[in-house]
């Protein structure tokens, strides 16, 4: 039997609130069995962060994405796949005609980002059909989160359990060497300056929450999301990037940073040419028609709620509405309804796949003072605790 390579294309899309998508388990459908989960996972990157290296873990992590889905391009199938940032990795639900060549350029990948940045970047795989025999669950739907933006939203615990998998079987190879010619993080950008809520009064969060009970995600879930709803507005409320916010930032050694990652050697000729485009930039994003059109759409295809079997998001909230949020959630992790970790910051920070300004770019979103990674630090310990 042919493999249905097209399953992710052809899902429905689930136009209604994630509310509303989280009230109908008829819109969640089973991955094939044929399908792999790949984990691309940072080693020790909390360790990284507290050592000021926040923003080669995030580049790493959009690095990763920007391989995948340029080689997905390349292979010019035309094949859609979930995938997930998170701040210090990234996970892909993908078929398997097309798990070998993911493979060599992930491990590829892997062995220039230790070239470079001395960061060991984990990659594994394992079978849907591997996962769901063994009785994780591993359900999706497809949502349009924004007029322009549709994500996977999964429910089960199969991808939790497929990085825990993978980090545990996990062993450098040394027999292969680094291939230049494997290396293609075309589109990569990251030159944007902190991005700072409109109002003083106002923090951004990461959360990160897991329902303790596989069977009561979506019930836990929708429960979280319509109290978050009801706290700091609508998820167009809360979005952590507007366009009047952003900034291009000027800095050489941002950029050197973003070269390490996106080239296989240093180039000061890349260098002055990325430094001048940005400079540039700023009158193309300030004073044409396409470049404020860019702007608006930057906001619409920025990633910032992810549901991977947990809750990973990035917000801006009211200072005087944390607390009371916060004491809903100790009321739950109390009732061992849920885990959370949550960091509270005063920016967010946004690295980019820009292949297309007016229609092909995609914004991967993390807080600044470690994001996602030291939610993640809060969350360990109490997984650990319980």
């Amino acid at each position: 039997m042919a493999e249905n390579i097209k399953y992710y294309n052809n899902l429905k899309k689930y136009e209604d609130t994630l509310v509303n998508l989280l009230t109908d388990e008829s819109c969640f459908s089973d991955i094939p069995k044929t399908w792999y989960v790949v984990v691309v996972d940072i080693e020790n990157s909390t360790k990284a962060v507290n050592e000021g290296k926040h923003h080669q873990v995030n580049l790493t992590a959009t690095g990763a994405i920007i391989s995948v889905l340029n080689t997905i391009r390349k292979e010019k199938k035309n094949i859609e796949i979930p995938y997930f940032f998170g701040g210090d990795g990234a996970t892909f639900i993908i078929p398997k005609t097309i798990l070998k060549p993911i493979l060599i350029i992930l491990e590829n990948y892997s062995l220039h980002i230790k070239r470079n940045t001395n960061l060991t970047l984990r990659v594994g795989h394992i079978s849907v059909n591997k996962l769901t025999s063994e009785k994780h669950n591993l359900k999706i739907a497809k949502h349009q989160l924004t007029n322009q933006l549709t994500i996977p939203v999964v429910l089960g615990n199969s991808l939790k359990k497929a990085e825990e998998y993978i980090k545990k079987t996990f062993e450098e190879k040394n027999a292969i060497s680094f291939n230049e010619n494997l290396l293609n993080l075309e589109g990569m950008e990251c030159r944007w300056k902190q991005i700072k809520p409109n109002q003083n009064k106002q923090k951004v969060i990461c959360l990160l929450l897991d329902s303790i009970t596989e069977i009561n995600q979506r019930e836990v879930y929708r429960n979280v999301l319509a109290k978050m709803d009801l706290s700091f507005g609508s998820f167009k409320d809360r979005q952590p990037i507007v366009a009047t916010n952003l900034k291009l930032n000027f800095n050489i050694s941002k950029i050197w940073k973003e070269m390490k990652i996106s080239l296989a050697d240093k180039s000061l000729a890349y260098l002055l040419k990325k430094w001048t485009s940005t400079l540039i930039g700023k009158f193309y994003l300030n004073l044409s028609d396409d470049g404020k059109q860019y702007l608006k759409q930057i906001g619409q295809l920025s990633h910032t709620f992810m549901l991977d079997g947990m809750i990973n998001t990035i917000f801006i909230a009211d200072e005087d509405k944390i607390k009371p949020f916060i004491k809903y959630l100790d009321e739950l992790e109390r009732d061992k309804k849920i885990i959370y970790g949550i960091h509270i910051t005063h920016a967010s920070v946004m690295s980019c796949y820009v292949l297309d300004r007016k229609t092909k770019h995609s914004h991967f979103v993390d807080g600044t003072e470690g994001g996602y990674t030291s939610a993640a630090k809060m969350f360990k310990i109490k997984l650990k605790n319980l």
